[in-house]
Protein backbone atom coordinates (compact mmCIF):
# COMPACT_ATOMS: atom_id res chain seq x y z
CA UNK A 1 0.00 0.00 0.00
CA UNK A 2 2.86 2.32 0.87
CA UNK A 3 4.40 1.54 -2.50
CA UNK A 4 1.18 2.54 -4.26
CA UNK A 5 1.05 5.79 -2.28
CA UNK A 6 4.71 6.51 -3.03
CA UNK A 7 4.15 5.75 -6.72
CA UNK A 8 1.06 7.99 -6.76
CA UNK A 9 2.90 10.91 -5.13
CA UNK A 10 5.68 10.55 -7.70
CA UNK A 11 3.26 11.24 -10.56
CA UNK A 12 2.86 14.72 -12.09
CA UNK A 13 0.33 17.07 -10.50
CA UNK A 14 -2.10 16.83 -13.45
CA UNK A 15 -2.02 13.01 -13.27
CA UNK A 16 -2.80 13.04 -9.56
CA UNK A 17 -5.74 15.41 -10.20
CA UNK A 18 -7.02 13.23 -13.06
CA UNK A 19 -6.83 10.07 -10.95
CA UNK A 20 -8.60 11.81 -8.08
CA UNK A 21 -11.39 13.07 -10.36
CA UNK A 22 -11.79 9.61 -11.90
CA UNK A 23 -12.00 7.98 -8.48
CA UNK A 24 -14.52 10.57 -7.28
CA UNK A 25 -16.74 10.14 -10.34
CA UNK A 26 -16.48 6.36 -10.02
CA UNK A 27 -17.60 6.56 -6.38
CA UNK A 28 -20.54 8.82 -7.28
CA UNK A 29 -21.61 6.48 -10.09
CA UNK A 30 -21.34 3.47 -7.77
CA UNK A 31 -23.51 5.15 -5.15
CA UNK A 32 -26.02 6.19 -7.84
CA UNK A 33 -26.17 2.61 -9.13
CA UNK A 34 -26.54 1.20 -5.62
CA UNK A 35 -29.43 3.53 -4.77
CA UNK A 36 -31.39 3.32 -8.03
CA UNK A 37 -30.71 -0.26 -9.11
CA UNK A 38 -30.62 -1.96 -5.72
CA UNK A 39 -32.26 0.02 -2.95
CA UNK A 40 -35.15 1.52 -4.98
CA UNK A 41 -35.89 -1.81 -6.67
CA UNK A 42 -35.91 -3.52 -3.30
CA UNK A 43 -38.27 -0.86 -1.95
CA UNK A 44 -40.56 -0.92 -5.02
CA UNK A 45 -43.04 -3.46 -3.55
CA UNK A 46 -43.53 -1.18 -0.54
CA UNK A 47 -44.27 1.89 -2.69
CA UNK A 48 -47.59 2.69 -4.34
CA UNK A 49 -47.88 0.14 -7.16
CA UNK A 50 -50.76 2.06 -8.77
CA UNK A 51 -48.60 5.07 -9.60
CA UNK A 52 -45.24 5.75 -11.19
CA UNK A 53 -45.07 9.24 -9.69
CA UNK A 54 -43.80 7.99 -6.33
CA UNK A 55 -40.99 6.06 -8.05
CA UNK A 56 -40.02 9.16 -10.05
CA UNK A 57 -40.00 11.31 -6.91
CA UNK A 58 -37.71 8.80 -5.16
CA UNK A 59 -35.42 8.72 -8.21
CA UNK A 60 -35.13 12.53 -8.16
CA UNK A 61 -34.24 12.54 -4.47
CA UNK A 62 -31.73 9.72 -5.09
CA UNK A 63 -29.66 12.06 -7.29
CA UNK A 64 -28.81 14.19 -4.25
CA UNK A 65 -26.40 11.73 -2.59
CA UNK A 66 -24.04 11.28 -5.61
CA UNK A 67 -23.94 15.06 -6.05
CA UNK A 68 -23.20 15.43 -2.33
CA UNK A 69 -20.28 13.03 -2.68
CA UNK A 70 -18.91 15.08 -5.58
CA UNK A 71 -19.29 18.42 -3.78
CA UNK A 72 -17.61 17.10 -0.62
CA UNK A 73 -14.96 15.08 -2.42
CA UNK A 74 -13.66 17.80 -4.76
CA UNK A 75 -11.80 19.72 -2.02
CA UNK A 76 -9.92 16.47 -1.19
CA UNK A 77 -8.39 16.18 -4.66
CA UNK A 78 -4.81 17.37 -4.73
CA UNK A 79 -3.39 19.96 -7.10
CA UNK A 80 -6.83 20.94 -8.45
CA UNK A 81 -6.94 24.66 -9.39
CA UNK A 82 -8.96 26.57 -6.80
CA UNK A 83 -11.03 28.35 -9.44
CA UNK A 84 -12.02 25.07 -11.09
CA UNK A 85 -12.76 23.45 -7.74
CA UNK A 86 -14.94 26.39 -6.63
CA UNK A 87 -16.97 26.39 -9.85
CA UNK A 88 -17.38 22.59 -9.76
CA UNK A 89 -18.46 22.58 -6.10
CA UNK A 90 -20.96 25.38 -6.72
CA UNK A 91 -22.40 23.55 -9.76
CA UNK A 92 -22.71 20.33 -7.77
CA UNK A 93 -24.50 22.09 -4.89
CA UNK A 94 -26.82 23.94 -7.31
CA UNK A 95 -27.59 20.61 -9.01
CA UNK A 96 -28.42 19.16 -5.58
CA UNK A 97 -30.94 21.96 -5.04
CA UNK A 98 -32.43 21.38 -8.51
CA UNK A 99 -32.79 17.65 -7.80
CA UNK A 100 -34.48 18.43 -4.49
CA UNK A 101 -36.91 20.83 -6.19
CA UNK A 102 -37.74 18.28 -8.91
CA UNK A 103 -38.24 15.62 -6.25
CA UNK A 104 -40.58 17.88 -4.27
CA UNK A 105 -42.51 18.66 -7.45
CA UNK A 106 -43.00 14.97 -8.17
CA UNK A 107 -43.94 14.39 -4.55
CA UNK A 108 -46.61 17.11 -4.77
CA UNK A 109 -47.91 15.50 -7.98
CA UNK A 110 -48.15 12.20 -6.14
CA UNK A 111 -50.07 13.87 -3.29
CA UNK A 112 -52.53 15.25 -5.86
CA UNK A 113 -52.82 11.86 -7.54
CA UNK A 114 -53.60 10.14 -4.23
CA UNK A 115 -56.15 12.83 -3.37
CA UNK A 116 -57.87 12.43 -6.74
CA UNK A 117 -58.65 8.83 -5.85
CA UNK A 118 -61.13 10.07 -3.26
CA UNK A 119 -64.80 10.18 -4.22
CA UNK A 120 -65.14 13.86 -3.35
CA UNK A 121 -61.99 14.91 -5.25
CA UNK A 122 -63.94 16.02 -8.33
CA UNK A 123 -66.13 18.34 -6.26
CA UNK A 124 -63.18 19.76 -4.28
CA UNK A 125 -60.05 19.71 -6.47
CA UNK A 126 -56.67 20.75 -5.06
CA UNK A 127 -54.87 21.09 -8.38
CA UNK A 128 -54.66 24.88 -8.06
CA UNK A 129 -53.07 24.67 -4.62
CA UNK A 130 -50.59 22.05 -5.81
CA UNK A 131 -49.60 24.26 -8.74
CA UNK A 132 -49.10 27.21 -6.39
CA UNK A 133 -46.87 25.10 -4.14
CA UNK A 134 -44.85 23.94 -7.15
CA UNK A 135 -44.32 27.54 -8.25
CA UNK A 136 -43.17 28.43 -4.73
CA UNK A 137 -40.78 25.44 -4.65
CA UNK A 138 -39.18 26.27 -8.00
CA UNK A 139 -38.96 29.99 -7.24
CA UNK A 140 -37.27 29.26 -3.91
CA UNK A 141 -34.95 26.74 -5.55
CA UNK A 142 -34.04 29.25 -8.27
CA UNK A 143 -33.12 31.90 -5.69
CA UNK A 144 -30.98 29.47 -3.68
CA UNK A 145 -29.28 28.10 -6.82
CA UNK A 146 -28.36 31.59 -8.00
CA UNK A 147 -27.06 32.51 -4.52
CA UNK A 148 -24.92 29.34 -4.52
CA UNK A 149 -23.47 30.08 -7.96
CA UNK A 150 -22.64 33.70 -7.12
CA UNK A 151 -21.65 32.81 -3.53
CA UNK A 152 -23.90 35.38 -1.94
CA UNK A 153 -26.60 35.19 0.72
CA UNK A 154 -30.11 34.46 -0.58
CA UNK A 155 -31.38 37.39 1.53
CA UNK A 156 -29.07 39.77 -0.32
CA UNK A 157 -30.32 38.41 -3.62
CA UNK A 158 -33.95 38.79 -2.57
CA UNK A 159 -33.39 42.39 -1.47
CA UNK A 160 -31.86 43.20 -4.83
CA UNK A 161 -34.72 41.54 -6.67
CA UNK A 162 -37.21 43.52 -4.60
CA UNK A 163 -35.72 46.78 -5.82
CA UNK A 164 -35.78 45.58 -9.42
CA UNK A 165 -39.25 44.01 -9.29
CA UNK A 166 -41.10 47.04 -10.68
CA UNK A 167 -38.67 47.43 -13.59
CA UNK A 168 -38.71 43.69 -14.35
CA UNK A 169 -42.51 43.57 -14.33
CA UNK A 170 -42.67 46.50 -16.75
CA UNK A 171 -40.00 45.25 -19.15
CA UNK A 172 -41.01 41.60 -19.13
CA UNK A 173 -44.77 42.04 -18.76
CA UNK A 174 -45.66 40.12 -21.94
CA UNK A 175 -43.10 37.42 -21.20
CA UNK A 176 -44.42 36.91 -17.67
CA UNK A 177 -48.02 36.76 -18.91
CA UNK A 178 -47.05 34.30 -21.63
CA UNK A 179 -45.03 32.19 -19.20
CA UNK A 180 -47.91 31.93 -16.74
CA UNK A 181 -50.31 31.17 -19.60
CA UNK A 182 -47.99 28.48 -20.98
CA UNK A 183 -47.75 26.82 -17.56
CA UNK A 184 -51.53 26.84 -17.20
CA UNK A 185 -52.12 25.55 -20.74
CA UNK A 186 -49.65 22.73 -20.22
CA UNK A 187 -50.51 21.73 -16.66
CA UNK A 188 -54.28 21.81 -17.32
CA UNK A 189 -53.90 20.08 -20.70
CA UNK A 190 -55.96 22.84 -22.30
CA UNK A 191 -54.14 22.84 -25.63
CA UNK A 192 -51.98 20.47 -27.65
CA UNK A 193 -50.33 20.60 -31.04
CA UNK A 194 -52.82 19.08 -33.49
CA UNK A 195 -55.94 20.28 -31.64
CA UNK A 196 -58.69 21.84 -33.73
CA UNK A 197 -59.62 25.12 -32.04
CA UNK A 198 -62.09 27.85 -32.94
CA UNK A 199 -61.50 31.41 -31.68
CA UNK A 200 -63.77 33.90 -33.51
CA UNK A 201 -62.23 36.95 -31.80
CA UNK A 202 -58.90 36.16 -33.52
CA UNK A 203 -60.42 34.78 -36.76
CA UNK A 204 -58.88 31.42 -35.94
CA UNK A 205 -60.53 28.17 -37.00
CA UNK A 206 -58.15 25.31 -37.64
CA UNK A 207 -55.40 23.08 -36.26
CA UNK A 208 -52.72 24.15 -33.77
CA UNK A 209 -49.34 23.70 -35.43
CA UNK A 210 -47.01 25.33 -32.90
CA UNK A 211 -47.11 26.34 -29.22
CA UNK A 212 -44.33 28.73 -28.22
CA UNK A 213 -43.77 30.91 -25.18
CA UNK A 214 -45.31 34.07 -26.64
CA UNK A 215 -47.49 32.81 -29.50
CA UNK A 216 -49.62 29.90 -30.64
CA UNK A 217 -49.89 29.31 -34.39
CA UNK A 218 -53.13 28.01 -35.88
CA UNK A 219 -53.38 26.83 -39.47
CA UNK A 220 -56.90 27.67 -40.59
CA UNK A 221 -58.81 25.41 -42.96
CA UNK A 222 -58.23 27.90 -45.79
CA UNK A 223 -54.46 27.29 -45.21
CA UNK A 224 -53.86 30.75 -43.74
CA UNK A 225 -51.92 31.06 -40.47
CA UNK A 226 -53.30 32.88 -37.44
CA UNK A 227 -50.88 33.83 -34.67
CA UNK A 228 -52.50 34.14 -31.23
CA UNK A 229 -50.71 35.60 -28.18
CA UNK A 230 -50.43 32.81 -25.65
CA UNK A 231 -51.93 34.79 -22.77
CA UNK A 232 -55.14 35.42 -24.77
CA UNK A 233 -55.88 31.69 -24.65
CA UNK A 234 -56.25 32.08 -20.88
CA UNK A 235 -58.06 35.43 -20.74
CA UNK A 236 -60.37 34.94 -23.77
CA UNK A 237 -62.65 32.04 -24.61
CA UNK A 238 -62.13 29.59 -27.43
CA UNK A 239 -63.53 26.21 -28.46
CA UNK A 240 -61.36 23.11 -28.51
CA UNK A 241 -62.77 20.26 -30.61
CA UNK A 242 -60.44 17.64 -29.12
CA UNK A 243 -63.26 16.15 -27.03
CA UNK A 244 -65.26 15.54 -30.19
CA UNK A 245 -62.30 13.86 -31.89
CA UNK A 246 -61.60 11.63 -28.88
CA UNK A 247 -65.28 10.66 -28.47
CA UNK A 248 -65.43 9.12 -31.93
CA UNK A 249 -68.69 10.85 -32.90
CA UNK A 250 -69.61 14.23 -34.38
CA UNK A 251 -72.92 15.93 -33.81
CA UNK A 252 -75.62 16.54 -36.40
CA UNK A 253 -78.01 19.29 -35.35
CA UNK A 254 -80.22 20.47 -38.19
CA UNK A 255 -83.94 21.06 -38.67
CA UNK A 256 -86.49 20.30 -41.38
CA UNK A 257 -89.00 23.15 -41.72
CA UNK A 258 -92.41 21.60 -42.36
CA UNK A 259 -95.23 23.56 -43.99
CA UNK A 260 -97.86 23.89 -41.25
CA UNK A 261 -100.69 23.65 -43.77
CA UNK A 262 -99.69 20.06 -44.59
CA UNK A 263 -100.05 18.76 -41.00
CA UNK A 264 -103.21 16.64 -40.51
CA UNK A 265 -104.62 13.41 -39.05
CA UNK A 266 -103.94 10.12 -40.78
CA UNK A 267 -106.80 8.08 -42.17
CA UNK A 268 -107.08 4.36 -41.48
CA UNK A 269 -106.03 3.55 -45.04
CA UNK A 270 -102.96 5.76 -44.71
CA UNK A 271 -102.01 4.05 -41.44
CA UNK A 272 -102.26 0.69 -43.19
CA UNK A 273 -100.17 2.01 -46.06
CA UNK A 274 -97.46 3.26 -43.72
CA UNK A 275 -97.03 -0.24 -42.31
CA UNK A 276 -94.95 -0.88 -45.40
CA UNK A 277 -92.11 0.88 -43.60
CA UNK A 278 -90.26 -1.68 -41.51
CA UNK A 279 -89.13 0.88 -38.90
CA UNK A 280 -92.77 1.94 -38.33
CA UNK A 281 -94.43 -1.46 -37.84
CA UNK A 282 -93.92 -1.69 -34.08
CA UNK A 283 -94.64 2.00 -33.54
CA UNK A 284 -97.91 1.92 -35.48
CA UNK A 285 -99.11 -1.22 -33.72
CA UNK A 286 -98.27 0.17 -30.29
CA UNK A 287 -99.75 3.58 -31.04
CA UNK A 288 -102.92 2.11 -32.50
CA UNK A 289 -103.41 -0.06 -29.42
CA UNK A 290 -102.75 2.86 -27.06
CA UNK A 291 -105.19 5.18 -28.88
CA UNK A 292 -107.89 2.49 -29.06
CA UNK A 293 -107.63 1.82 -25.30
CA UNK A 294 -107.81 5.53 -24.51
CA UNK A 295 -110.81 6.13 -26.79
CA UNK A 296 -112.69 3.15 -25.35
CA UNK A 297 -112.18 4.32 -21.78
CA UNK A 298 -112.73 8.06 -22.24
CA UNK A 299 -115.17 8.65 -25.09
CA UNK A 300 -118.20 6.70 -23.80
CA UNK A 301 -120.49 7.57 -26.70
CA UNK A 302 -119.15 11.07 -27.29
CA UNK A 303 -118.66 12.60 -30.71
CA UNK A 304 -115.81 11.08 -32.74
CA UNK A 305 -114.26 14.53 -33.03
CA UNK A 306 -113.01 14.08 -29.48
CA UNK A 307 -111.20 10.84 -30.30
CA UNK A 308 -107.40 10.64 -30.37
CA UNK A 309 -105.84 10.03 -33.78
CA UNK A 310 -102.39 9.67 -35.24
CA UNK A 311 -100.95 12.63 -37.11
CA UNK A 312 -98.70 12.55 -40.12
CA UNK A 313 -96.17 14.79 -38.36
CA UNK A 314 -95.95 12.59 -35.23
CA UNK A 315 -95.60 9.51 -37.41
CA UNK A 316 -92.82 11.22 -39.35
CA UNK A 317 -90.92 11.85 -36.10
CA UNK A 318 -91.26 8.16 -35.19
CA UNK A 319 -90.02 7.21 -38.66
CA UNK A 320 -86.97 9.49 -38.39
CA UNK A 321 -86.02 7.99 -35.01
CA UNK A 322 -86.32 4.45 -36.37
CA UNK A 323 -84.43 5.38 -39.52
CA UNK A 324 -81.54 6.92 -37.55
CA UNK A 325 -81.32 4.00 -35.11
CA UNK A 326 -81.01 1.60 -38.03
CA UNK A 327 -78.54 3.78 -39.95
CA UNK A 328 -75.12 2.04 -39.92
CA UNK A 329 -73.21 5.33 -39.81
CA UNK A 330 -75.17 6.98 -37.00
CA UNK A 331 -73.78 6.38 -33.50
CA UNK A 332 -76.45 5.14 -31.12
CA UNK A 333 -74.75 3.70 -28.05
CA UNK A 334 -73.56 6.29 -25.47
CA UNK A 335 -74.65 9.16 -27.73
CA UNK A 336 -77.78 11.30 -27.64
CA UNK A 337 -80.29 10.62 -30.40
CA UNK A 338 -83.56 12.52 -30.52
CA UNK A 339 -85.99 14.15 -32.93
CA UNK A 340 -87.80 17.11 -31.44
CA UNK A 341 -90.37 19.65 -32.55
CA UNK A 342 -89.33 23.27 -32.04
CA UNK A 343 -91.80 26.18 -31.66
CA UNK A 344 -93.59 27.03 -34.93
CA UNK A 345 -92.60 30.24 -36.63
CA UNK A 346 -92.92 32.19 -39.87
CA UNK A 347 -90.83 29.52 -41.62
CA UNK A 348 -93.02 26.58 -40.61
CA UNK A 349 -92.61 23.92 -37.94
CA UNK A 350 -88.95 23.01 -37.33
CA UNK A 351 -88.35 19.29 -36.78
CA UNK A 352 -84.82 19.15 -35.40
CA UNK A 353 -82.65 16.07 -35.83
CA UNK A 354 -80.07 15.73 -33.05
CA UNK A 355 -77.68 12.78 -33.37
CA UNK A 356 -74.02 11.85 -33.82
CA UNK A 357 -72.20 10.24 -36.71
CA UNK A 358 -69.99 7.22 -36.06
CA UNK A 359 -66.96 9.06 -37.47
CA UNK A 360 -65.27 12.40 -36.86
CA UNK A 361 -63.72 12.72 -40.32
CA UNK A 362 -64.97 15.99 -41.79
CA UNK A 363 -65.58 14.69 -45.31
CA UNK A 364 -67.38 11.54 -44.16
CA UNK A 365 -69.42 13.56 -41.64
CA UNK A 366 -70.68 15.95 -44.32
CA UNK A 367 -71.49 13.06 -46.64
CA UNK A 368 -73.46 11.19 -43.96
CA UNK A 369 -75.37 14.33 -42.97
CA UNK A 370 -76.25 15.08 -46.60
CA UNK A 371 -77.42 11.50 -47.22
CA UNK A 372 -79.67 11.57 -44.13
CA UNK A 373 -81.39 14.80 -45.12
CA UNK A 374 -81.59 13.81 -48.80
CA UNK A 375 -83.56 10.76 -47.70
CA UNK A 376 -85.80 12.66 -45.27
CA UNK A 377 -86.65 15.37 -47.79
CA UNK A 378 -87.56 12.74 -50.37
CA UNK A 379 -89.69 10.68 -47.93
CA UNK A 380 -91.90 13.58 -46.74
CA UNK A 381 -94.43 12.99 -49.54
CA UNK A 382 -95.20 9.50 -48.19
CA UNK A 383 -96.57 11.16 -45.05
CA UNK A 384 -98.51 13.85 -46.88
CA UNK A 385 -96.15 16.55 -45.65
CA UNK A 386 -94.45 19.37 -47.51
CA UNK A 387 -91.28 21.25 -46.77
CA UNK A 388 -91.60 24.97 -46.18
CA UNK A 389 -89.94 27.20 -48.75
CA UNK A 390 -90.34 30.91 -49.32
CA UNK A 391 -91.84 31.82 -52.71
CA UNK A 392 -89.24 32.16 -55.43
CA UNK A 393 -89.33 34.04 -58.70
CA UNK A 394 -90.55 30.89 -60.48
CA UNK A 395 -93.44 30.58 -57.99
CA UNK A 396 -94.46 34.19 -58.63
CA UNK A 397 -94.38 33.66 -62.41
CA UNK A 398 -96.54 30.54 -62.09
CA UNK A 399 -99.01 32.47 -59.91
CA UNK A 400 -99.24 35.30 -62.45
CA UNK A 401 -99.61 32.85 -65.31
CA UNK A 402 -102.41 30.96 -63.53
CA UNK A 403 -104.32 34.17 -62.93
Amino acid sequence: MEQWITLFNAQPDWAQSAVGLFALLLAAMAVNFLIKRVLLKAAAPFLDTRSLTADRAAARFANILPLLIISRGLPLIKHLPSEVMTVAVNLAEASMMLSAALGLSKLLSYVEEVYNRRQDARARPIKGYIQLLKIAVFCGAAVIMISILIEESPLLLLSGLGAMAAVLLLVFKDTILSLVASVQLTSNDMLRVGDWIEMPSMNADGDVIDIALHTVKVQNFDKTITTIPTHLLISDSYRNWRGMSESGGRRIKRALHIDQNSVRFLTDDEVIGLKRFRVLKDHLARKKREIAEWNDSHLAGEDAINARKMTNLGTLRAYIIGYLKNHPQIADENFTLLVRQLPPGPEGIPIEIYCFTATTDWGEYESIQADVFDHLLAILGEFGLKIYQQPSGMDMRELIRST
